[in-house]
């Protein structure tokens, strides 16, 4: 990784009176609001005196306990106070995404803002829309990037508990405790300095991943024993949801989080799909293992992006013409072991 940026940034960050402003994507994830949440610890750790940080919509409930969590400014629900931030920033953090379409109703604030516009993140394919980028897919994580920022400051004595246990969760989610994107062994020389710092790994654990509500089990439950399609000649599978199951079982932020995970682990899968019928769209997650790529299906055919085995997109299509659609995709891209995904 090309460290200049870094030093550069450092530079930048010497007057600590200028407005920071920190935006993630919709929809975020863990590693998004964990990445968000440990810079801006961080930032406030280094005495930054105006220090924002801004989602797009809401995050899932799982993630409410991280440190400064109730501190973020939801745009959907205080756009003008959002996008004001945004606008007259003079630094805005661009953090895991790497197209300002991924900001929703941010997106235009983007175009208005004069600050210098700087992306961290780990995804592959950077647009270029910022004014320097500290950008890599060799680490698990935009949390992971986020330390590595912060060595490369020397600032590592700014790494607190709080900051550790932000950080923590977005490596940890992002690699689903640590069962994909996790064969760097400097993710673990990280994850042993956050123990030292007093980090509980067990109770994050826990927290993230055993708080289930009745109504998010009984989804989940739904959506495997009556939504579940399995394409064995494809070695592909699908869940689906309708806004109708969605309402059924009291759908909350995040409560559809991690279930794609339960059609690729059946034996002989390798590529699944979830799809999501919201108010204005249908939202679509993939996973894949091995060489399929579904960051090129993601792209090619929705609308989005992501890694090479965890990438998602959307359509305005109706969610039966969409899942056919993708019967007749998988038809395709399934001739030679993948060989289209594998290719490109």
């Amino acid at each position: 990784m090309d460290i200049s940026p870094i030093h550069s940034l450092k530079k930048i960050l010497e007057d600590k009176t200028k407005k920071i402003v920190l935006v993630s994507h919709v929809n975020p994830d863990g590693d998004a609001v964990g990445s968000s949440l440990g810079f801006y610890l961080f930032l406030k750790n280094d005495l930054h005196e105006n220090v924002v940080s801004i989602l797009p919509g809401g995050f899932p409930s799982f993630l409410a306990w991280l440190p400064g969590a109730d501190s973020i400014i939801i745009a959907d629900k205080e756009k003008e106070k959002a996008c004001s931030a945004l606008e007259n920033a003079d630094i805005v953090f661009c953090l895991d995404f790497n197209d300002t379409d991924r900001t929703a109703v941010l997106a235009d604030s983007f175009k208005k803002t004069k600050g210098i516009k700087i992306l961290i993140d780990h995804h592959p394919d950077p647009k270029d829309q910022f004014d320097f980028r500290i950008s890599t897919t060799q680490v698990s994580s935009t949390a992971e990037l986020i330390y590595e920022v912060i060595l490369g400051m020397n600032k590592q004595h700014l790494i607190d508990l709080d900051v550790a246990q932000c950080l923590y969760t977005g490596i940890v989610t992002d690699t689903g405790s640590f069962s994909y994107a996790c064969n760097y062994p400097r993710t673990y020389y990280i994850i042993g300095h956050f123990m030292n710092l007093g980090l509980n790994g067990e109770q994050i654990h826990r927290q993230i991943y055993d708080t289930y509500s009745e109504d998010r089990l009984r989804l989940l439950g739904h959506s495997l024993s009556k939504n579940l399609k399995v394409l064995e000649e494809y070695h592909a599978a699908y869940i689906f949801l309708y806004a109708s199951d969605l309402e059924n079982f009291n759908y909350q932020e995040g409560d559809s989080e991690g279930i794609v995970n339960y059609a690729l682990s059946i034996k002989g899968i390798h590529l699944a799909a979830i799809f999501i019928e919201r108010e204005d769209q249908v939202k679509i997650s993939f996973r894949s293992e091995g060489e399929v790529n579904v960051n090129v299906l993601a792209r090619k055919y929705y609308r989005g992006g992501g890694h090479k085995n965890a990438a998602g997109g959307s359509s305005k299509k109706s969610l039966d013409s969409i899942m056919n659609e993708f019967e007749d995709i998988l038809k395709e891209i399934s001739k030679d072991d993948f060989r289209l995904l594998k290719d490109v």
